[in-house]
Parts: C-alpha cells; sequence; structure tokens
C-alpha cells in the first residue's frame, strides 16, 4: 500500500470514529458543524446536510451551530426542490451524483474547491435526505468514504428526530392537527428492507390525516402487514386508529393469529367506544421463507397483487363486519402464494375515490395502472410509492378530502440477504460499482 493510500485509510478512519464519539452526546444542532469539521480529514472541504420534508415534496438545509454549521450565509439556496434537481435526482435513485465544480464565495470555508457531489442519506431503505460533499478528489475511495460518512451521518439524523423539535420543524411545510401529530408519531418509518422484502407507505393529507394507520413488523420468517381506516375524519378517529393499532401490537407480540388478533381490536373498541366508532382494516402475514401471504379482511378494501411479470389481480377473501360492530360475522383467513418479485399493496379509500373539482375519482382502474407503469419501470418501492402519492394528490389539485394511505410490499425472495442490491437500492455501501468514479 502507498504511503497516500495509507494516510487516506487513517482520514477516513478518523473522519467516522470522530463523528462517532461527537454525536452520542450531541444534539440535532451540532450536526452540520461537528461533521463537516471532522469530513475534513478524508478530503471533503465542505459538507452540507439536506433533508427531505415530511411529503418529499423538497430538500431542506438543516442549519446548526458554529462557524462550520451552513446555513445559507453564502447564498446558496436553503430548500431545494425534489423534482428537476440534482439534489432530488440523488434522492430519488438513491446514488451519488456529480454536481457543478465549487465556486469561491463568501461563507464559504477556505479551501472549498473541487466538485460538488450529490449523496443519498439512507437509514436502511427511509430515505431521509442528501449530503453535499465538495472535494477535489474523484476516485472510488472519495466514493466509498462519501458513502460511509452519509451512512453515519442519517444513523445519527434517525437517531436524533424523534426528540428534536428542530427536525419537526424544519421537515414540515404547513401546521399539522393533533390526530396527524398522534399518527406519525406512531407510524413505523414509512420504509424498510432487509433482503427478503422491502416495505414503504405513505399517508395523506400528511398535516391533517385522522383515522388512517399503517403498520408492520418482522418476527423470524414472518413478515406482518396491517392498514386501519377508523370511522370518521376527527381526533376522534385518530383515537380511534391509535387504539386498533396498540391492540394489534400487543396481541401479536403474545402471540395471536390473524383472526384473533381482530377480535381483540373489535373487544377494545367496543369497551372503550360501545358499538358508536368502528375501524376497518386488513391484517396479513407474508411467511418470507416461502412467500405465502395469509390475510383477513376487516370491512376493507381487498389487497392489490402486482406479480412480477405486470399482471395485477385484486385478492378475494370473504370480509368480516368492521372492527367495532359486533356484527358477529366470521373472520376467514385467506391465503396466496407469491412469486419473487411480486408486490402486495394495500390501501384506503381516499386513494381510489379522490376526486377532482369536476367530480372525476381517481379510481381503482387508474390506481393499478400507475403502479403496473412504475413496476415495469424497475424503480425501487419507496421511489414508486412516492410517485403514486403525487399522482394522487396532483389529480386533487393537492387537496384530499378523505384520508387516503398506501402500504407496499414487495417480496424479494426466501433468501435474507441485508444488501443495498438486494434492496433495490444503489449508492451505498455494499452497493454495485460506483456510476461516477472510474473503478
Amino acid at each position: 500500500m502507498s504511503v497516500s493510500d495509507a494516510e487516506r485509510d487513517a482520514g477516513g478512519r478518523r473522519m467516522l470514529g470522530g463523528l462517532l464519539a461527537a454525536s452520542h452526546l450531541m444534539p440535532l444542532e451540532l450536526l452540520p458543524g461537528k461533521t463537516a469539521e471532522h469530513a475534513r480529514a478524508a478530503g471533503f472541504s465542505e459538507v452540507r446536510i439536506y433533508l427531505g420534508d415530511l411529503q418529499r415534496r423538497v430538500l431542506r438545509l438543516l442549519t446548526g451551530l458554529g462557524p462550520d454549521a451552513g446555513g445559507g450565509a453564502d447564498g446558496e439556496d436553503g430548500e431545494l426542490a425534489m423534482e428537476g434537481s440534482l439534489a432530488g435526482r440523488a434522492y430519488q435513485l438513491g446514488r451519488i451524483l456529480p454536481g457543478v465544480p465549487a465556486e469561491p464565495g463568501p461563507g464559504r470555508p477556505a479551501g472549498a474547491e473541487g466538485r460538488q457531489w450529490w449523496v443519498p442519506l439512507l437509514h436502511g431503505a427511509e430515505r431521509l435526505g442528501v449530503l453535499r460533499v465538495t472535494t477535489a478528489l474523484e476516485d472510488a475511495r472519495a466514493e466509498e468514504d462519501m458513502s460511509h460518512l452519509a451512512s453515519l451521518v442519517a444513523l445519527i439524523v434517525h437517531s436524533k428526530q424523534t426528540s428534536s423539535d428542530s427536525f419537526a420543524r424544519l421537515t414540515r411545510s404547513a401546521p399539522m392537527n393533533i390526530a396527524a401529530e398522534m399518527q406519525w408519531h406512531l407510524m413505523p418509518p414509512r420504509s424498510y428492507a432487509d433482503g427478503r422484502v422491502v416495505i414503504s407507505a405513505s399517508m395523506e393529507p400528511a398535516y391533517q390525516v385522522s383515522g388512517d394507520a399503517f403498520d408492520y413488523s418482522t418476527a423470524g420468517d414472518v413478515v406482518h402487514l396491517a392498514i386501519f381506516d377508523a370511522m370518521g375524519h376527527d381526533t376522534a378517529a385518530g383515537l380511534s386508529a391509535n387504539l386498533a393499532m396498540a391492540t394489534c401490537r400487543n396481541s401479536r407480540r403474545q402471540g395471536a393469529g390473524l383472526v384473533e388478533i381482530t377480535e381483540r381490536i373489535e373487544a377494545a373498541l367496543v369497551e372503550q367506544y360501545g358499538h358508536s366508532r368502528y375501524v376497518t382494516g386488513i391484517q396479513a402475514d407474508l411467511d418470507a421463507s416461502t412467500g405465502v401471504l395469509s390475510w383477513v379482511n376487516r370491512g376493507h378494501h381487498p389487497p392489490i397483487l402486482i406479480r412480477g411479470d405486470g399482471g395485477p389481480t385484486h385478492l378475494s377473501c370473504r370480509p368480516a363486519h368492521p372492527m367495532g360492530t359486533g356484527l358477529g360475522l366470521k373472520a376467514t383467513v385467506c391465503r396466496e402464494q407469491l412469486a419473487p418479485g411480486d408486490r402486495i399493496v394495500l390501501y384506503t379509500d381516499g386513494i381510489t375515490e379522490a376526486r377532482t373539482s369536476g367530480g372525476t375519482e381517481f379510481g381503482l382502474e387508474r390506481f393499478t395502472d400507475f403502479i403496473l407503469r412504475q413496476h415495469a419501470d424497475g424503480l425501487p418501492v419507496p421511489e414508486t410509492l412516492r410517485r403514486l402519492t403525487r399522482a394522487v394528490l396532483d389529480h386533487h389539485d393537492g387537496r384530499l378530502q378523505d384520508d387516503a394511505t398506501i402500504l407496499l410490499c414487495e417480496w424479494l425472495g426466501p433468501r435474507a440477504e441485508p444488501t443495498a442490491q438486494a434492496a433495490g437500492l444503489v449508492g451505498i455501501p455494499g452497493s454495485q460499482t460506483p456510476q461516477h468514479f472510474p473503478a
């Protein structure tokens, strides 16, 4: 190994080790400055952190404390559009992309020269934002160091976000109602991947959602999927959905099966509300070792199966009554054999019933056609869902009259291979050969 290689190895270790050590007792506001400080050891003269907003429309600059924290003092944009920008493209594809050469200017650190690179911030399959890294280095080692830095920054952001009001304010574009505040803090991360499945979910209207909820979890070979739609569009609907979700989690962690989970949810709703409130939903288990999907329908829209070859199927299963109504209809477990690459879609009626000002519904056919087109393009599951959500909102001029939630799960196959390639992502450690650096 040459001296130069040895020095760069040592610099990369100092960058990651120093930032990791600093992160343990660091508030989010110090992250931009500390990242920039420690990144210089790897030859990165400047680093900026951009985080996606709640609806994934824009990327916003994370500002902080200290002279290296950034904040737009040099005239740079504090907000970048997701569509039509290099930053947004890197975010959408999960891939490092080259930007423009760095120009000297007020507020820019001394020695900040070279090219700017846009690096996706990924926590597993959850897309948090992008880094803008400025460096004169352009080789495979620089790409590896950028990827490692982005992975560490994403991990730190993820660990800080639930305790940071600064994060919430940065990533919100409008006031949030109380029901939505409850729902978003109840939900699991919007994207997940482990080599066997890729899962992504969306809820709209993001700042006014009330009675919708989604859930997923894993236990050994079993991947549990759930979607809920509580009656009403008020805070009480959010409370009903919260009760259903908590009962679902409590029941399955005690080993309850699908039918029993729905019965316990109904019992909890009746105990709390009598028969004045109800929740529809799907409870499903995917055996990741075999691809067998089992599900119970409680008064909800049936799942959609998108085959790997592009064919859609609306899965049929006799529904029982909505949970909380006490109508006494028998709940049935139905099953479907999946093939690797198949995608399961759970959704609430706000998706298909979204209407234009002229009264035209988005509709089930348009919904499935859009999924098929994105599936055929080979887009990762999270990006497919982001584009689908934008299409629904655009159809309704950005204003929905009902909650609209989608949960999309792709079964990759029985082998657990926790790699970026298996999850349909590139540009992070473990992925393919760098796209823009020489091998």
